[in-house]
């Protein structure tokens, strides 16, 4: 009698059978091919040095070498962790913008959450963060390294957010009606209507966010708390110690290298993931011009990975084909799935609430003992300095606006000034403007302007890209059927912005704001408080009262600090930018 094989053996039959057949007709690799085998070679050597620096010796000090043959693996150390954070931003992304978007009673929590976590400053999350992972993990790296990977989650994780929440809340009302009359669930509606129709802000925003991740690397790789220095090896760093020694040639070489390295995300990753996200393109006609991406087209033409794209789905229907029985009659029609989702989505989204309010509450009382040492007149100081501090905030995304809306609009609705100058704005973007600061204070001591006024341009310097990209996907998803009707009307230049591109990228310019104002805010501890060859340059205003408190690791000061201007964040964001998000959602949205 012939023993029956187990479902698993029929499997692995089954892709043994699938790559014997794969591995027959794609016996002549192409040079593509190669490439991948090296690229996915060059990759696992990668990973596994980066895994041997986590779990190193933790060293009390670490030596930067500013030869300019240390760069490249400084450069890759700092790439992995920003690639990490981006992923960790990625999933915190899809999951809390898809519950504060589902959730109506969550949401009234977790937005006014998210617009002061991405306000607080970096010097907010950092010091107990560093101390709690470096006494977890007292003989590795490991501690220091997911520190610096958190701080740039920290620096990307917002944007992210607010742009898919805002985009769940935009689908249009046509999209929705698909999704019912197929009778799709939760699962289904999100992967089949609500991703595609987010993910060119996504990526856009994704963008954008890398390089907010990238403001703060080198407090992030060279953090400093009262007479305790953590420091990793990395870009940052390395441009932290060119600048406390004012090695001017070291300085020069950072720059570049880190040029190199946003040239090289752009090229191999955001551009291959625009031209990608033109698919999901709201229009009913056929885009006149579309992007495109070398790199993308040359990963199409190796057979190794067509291959696979073939074997993957084959191998995912025989797993499912075994793991699921085969019914005994036709199943019945599926029931309509509720529009809010499921019972059991329910219960997890109230305990899940009901967790955060507990942590919240939790994380309340710490900071009432902590602050009971903080005097009055220091509180009265703060708040004063916090007003200071909004006006430069306020002035910084005005002027930000005043250039970002038109350049914006240039390039996200033309495919070829995008492929021009995607990199350009890219690399400027993504590029750290505290490595530029040096700079910006020589030439703003030049022209006599105090730091008081100077700091508003070293704010704008890192929080105007908030504003561009958004503007930039706002653009690239207005549909060229509406466009084609303006040119029809032979409507003005005037008429067309008035009419349809300002309407039509309002909701996105808003996030812009929020996100850049919030970027500012954060910029503040570094545009107010200023260390360059040995002297610290000050401007009146909460970003230098908290640094000042993180250098001294004064924690009751630097705790009362970060309150204060996160209370101004909220009052602020409800009085006026909550006001501009009803406002896009009632009269600019696409499914109005």
């Amino acid at each position: 009698m012939t023993r029956a094989t187990p479902p698993a053996g029929r499997l692995f039959e089954q892709a043994w059978g699938h790559a014997v057949a794969f591995l027959d007709r794609s016996r002549r690799l192409n040079l593509a091919d190669l490439l991948v085998l090296l690229g996915l070679a060059g990759l696992f050597i990668g990973v596994a040095r980066v895994g041997h620096e986590w779990t190193g010796t933790l060293r009390p000090v670490v030596n930067i070498d500013l030869s300019p043959a240390a760069l490249p693996r400084y450069a890759f150390y700092s790439l992995s962790r920003g690639l990490l954070a981006y992923v960790l931003s990625l999933a915190f992304t899809l999951v809390y913008g898809y519950w504060a978007a589902k959730d109506r009673l969550a949401e009234r929590v977790l937005l006014p959450l998210l617009d002061v976590l991405q306000s607080v400053p970096i010097l907010g999350f950092m010091p107990g963060l560093v101390l709690a992972l470096v006494a977890l993990f007292p003989h590795t790296n490991i501690g220091l390294e997911l520190a610096a990977v958190l701080m740039m989650f920290t620096g990307q994780v917002w944007n992210m957010t607010f742009s898919f929440h805002n985009s769940l809340r935009s689908v249009p009302q046509e999209f929705q009606e698909v999704g019912s009359s197929y009778r799709f669930n939760a699962w289904e509606r999100l992967k089949w209507v609500e991703l595609p129709f987010a993910t060119t802000g996504l990526v856009w925003n994704s963008m954008m966010s890398m390089a907010g991740g990238w403001f703060f690397l080198m407090i992030n790789e060279a953090f400093v708390l009262g007479d305790r220095d953590f420091r990793l090896p990395g870009l940052g760093s390395y441009m932290s110690v060119a600048v406390a020694h004012g090695d001017g040639r070291a300085m020069v070489w950072a720059v570049l290298a880190m040029i190199g390295m946003i040239v090289f995300l752009d090229q191999f990753l955001w551009r291959p993931a625009v031209v990608w996200a033109q698919r999901f393109r709201y229009e009913e006609t056929a885009s006149a011009e579309s992007e495109t991406s070398w790199f993308l087209d040359w990963l199409r033409r190796s057979r190794l990975l067509r291959g696979l794209g073939r074997l993957l789905p084959r191998l995912q229907r025989g797993a499912r084909r075994i793991a699921t029985p085969r019914p005994a009659s036709p199943a019945p029609p599926a029931a309509p799935a509720p529009p809010r989702g499921s019972r059991a989505g329910r219960v997890v989204s109230i305990a899940a609430f009901a967790a955060l309010i507990g942590l919240l509450l939790f994380a309340g009382v710490r900071l009432v003992v902590l602050l009971g040492a903080v005097p009055l007149p220091r509180w009265l100081g703060l708040v004063g300095a916090t007003l200071v501090t909004l006006s430069r905030v306020l002035v910084a995304v005005v002027a930000g606006t005043l250039w970002t809306l038109p350049a914006g609009l240039a390039i996200g609705l033309s495919p070829r000034l995008s492929r021009a100058l995607q990199p350009v704005t890219q690399v400027a973007a993504s590029f750290p403007a505290p490595m530029l600061f040096p700079a910006v204070l020589a030439l703003l001591h030049l022209l006599g302007v105090p730091l008081s006024v100077g700091s508003i341009v070293l704010m704008l310097l890192g929080t105007q890209w908030y504003i561009l990209f958004n503007v930039v996907a706002g653009a690239s998803a207005i549909p060229t059927d509406l466009r084609e009707a303006a040119t029809s009307y032979r409507l003005s230049r005037w008429q067309r912005f008035t009419s349809l591109y300002a309407p039509a990228v309002f909701p996105y310019l808003v996030t812009g704001w929020v996100t850049a104002a919030g970027g500012a805010w954060n910029a503040s501890i570094v545009a107010e408080y200023v260390s360059f060859d040995g002297q610290v340059h000050t401007a009146w205003g909460v970003g230098s009262q908290i640094s000042l408190a993180a250098q001294n690791a004064d924690f009751p000061a630097l705790a009362a600090g970060v309150l204060v201007l996160s209370a101004m964040v909220v009052i602020f964001n409800r009085l006026v930018w909550r006001r501009c998000y009803h406002l896009a959602e009632r009269r600019y949205s696409l499914n109005r």
